[in-house]
């Protein structure tokens, strides 16, 4: 028995994974080493990593300058806490360089491990700033069908997927998901922006804004197939927060850091949110780290509260010396290579050769913001009805290639189909970026036969 198969078979035996079931588990495919855009699995076979892991290995795979700058924190101090009356110069530095790189009122920085806790933080913020302002009552939070905010109980009630609430639920009481318009619908309309932003307004006035403490968006869908939102669309949903006397959560998960050719990507249309969640381009996915920028106005809140209301949130690894130094060496990457600024760049040069597959029956809508991409799949291009079933023949296609591709699956809802999400590392090779809509050809053609 050579080690590979000995390897999945101990992995069969004791490893659960996320999203488990048997049935996907059968070929595993062992990733053993990553270079720049690329992995190699244990045979040999080296794939264009198309997802940059899961939308969070920024500056590529292999980087020595991350492995050194965790190593060299590790010999000094792996682990100290940052609960009030302790902190760390990792911890301290890497709060200033966020913050000095989101929105200009952007103000503090709280450390998380991961994105949904950053958003289970970011909820538990939303409510403690309305009970310091005396309005108590605003603890609800709406959020968007088909977005992705996370898993974990209160994540997962904001995550517009039923897929992922099918066998845990009942959802946290709170929680208030809206149907929006789909992409392909608004075809450079600004109305349908317009609209959708008001159909979550509609939702605030029948909970009662006095009960309402957020809205919670990602400024472009990920998981949910890579839904860029119209430019009408996040001024207008600014407005009415404002308006109503909401809070708006930027979910930055898959977009802060460069990935759609900004630092954080509302300022595509010059919005400024009231908190920010973020995680996966922080430290390129080299260790966990994630957290929340609060605004002044919430900082505020925080600051001059007294003592018998204060913060009572934390976490173990709140401000992990390790993690942290290892998002500075990141944050210093990305500005030192221009991968920001490349982002936008390389981003138009990929959605213009994904633009060039529309002549294909099944390709439905091509979009994207950055290194950010999605084409969607259909059964019938007038109708726009969804190709289904095609997940694992693209799979199998596109690994027989040398590409390793995301497919979110289409949801019981008619409205939008299996989508190809691509967001390879903002670093990848222009001759790598060209590769990936030629093979795709390849893929698609082979799979709908």
């Amino acid at each position: 028995m050579d080690s590979t198969t000995q390897l999945l078979e101990i992995d069969r035996r004791y490893l659960l994974h996320p999203l488990h079931h048997p049935d996907d588990h059968r070929e595993p495919l062992v990733v053993t080493e990553g270079k720049g855009a690329m992995l190699y699995d244990a045979n040999g076979r080296e794939y264009i990593d198309s997802l940059s892991g899961l939308w969070n290995v920024n500056i590529g795979h292999g980087r020595g300058e991350l492995a050194d700058a965790a190593a060299e924190q590790m010999r000094r101090i792996a682990f100290a806490s940052a609960y009030v009356g302790a902190t760390n110069e990792p911890a301290v530095r890497l709060s200033e360089m966020i913050v000095h790189r989101a929105y200009a009122n952007s103000a503090a920085v709280y450390f998380t491990t991961a994105g949904a806790e950053s958003n289970e933080s970011a909820f538990k913020f939303a409510r403690y700033y309305w009970k310091i302002k005396d309005k108590p009552n605003k603890t609800k939070i709406i959020s968007r069908i088909h977005a992705y905010h996370g898993v974990t109980m209160a994540a997962m009630s904001a995550t517009g997927m039923a897929a992922y609430h099918k066998m845990f639920g009942p959802l946290v009481p709170g929680f208030l998901q809206v149907a929006a318009p789909y992409p392909y619908r608004w075809a450079g309309n600004e109305e349908p922006g317009l609209g959708a932003a008001e159909a979550i307004e509609k939702a605030i006035l029948a909970e009662g804004p006095d009960s309402v403490a957020a809205v919670i968006a990602e400024p472009v869908m990920g998981a949910g197939g890579v839904i860029v939102p119209p430019p009408s669309y996040f001024p207008k949903l600014r407005e009415i927060c404002d308006r109503q006397d909401v809070l708006l959560i930027a979910d930055e998960v898959i977009t802060g850091f460069g990935r759609t050719g900004r630092w954080f990507a509302l300022g595509h249309w010059g919005i400024e949110p009231d908190l920010v969640s973020f995680a996966k381009g922080v430290t390129s996915g080299y260790l966990p780290l994630g957290g929340v920028v609060a605004s002044k106005r919430v900082h505020d809140a925080i600051q001059s509260a007294p003592a018998d209301r204060k913060f009572m949130h934390a976490a173990t690894y709140s401000g992990h010396p390790v993690c942290c130094a290892v998002g500075l060496r990141n944050i210093e990457i990305i500005e030192q290579e221009g991968l920001v600024e490349r982002a936008a760049v390389m981003g138009e040069r990929l959605l213009a050769g994904l633009e060039t597959l529309r002549d294909l029956p099944a390709v439905g809508d091509v979009r994207g913001l950055g290194m950010m991409c999605g084409i969607e799949l259909v059964k019938d291009r007038d109708t726009k009805a969804p190709a289904t079933g095609l997940v694992a023949r693209i799979t199998r296609e596109a690994l027989n290639r040398g590409l390793l591709p995301r497919l979110r699956v289409g949801s019981t809802d008619p409205a939008i189909g299996d989508t190809i999400c691509l967001a390879p590392p903002l670093m990848t090779p222009e001759a790598t970026i060209d590769r990936i809509p030629e093979i795709l050809r390849e893929v698609i053609v082979a799979a709908m036969q």
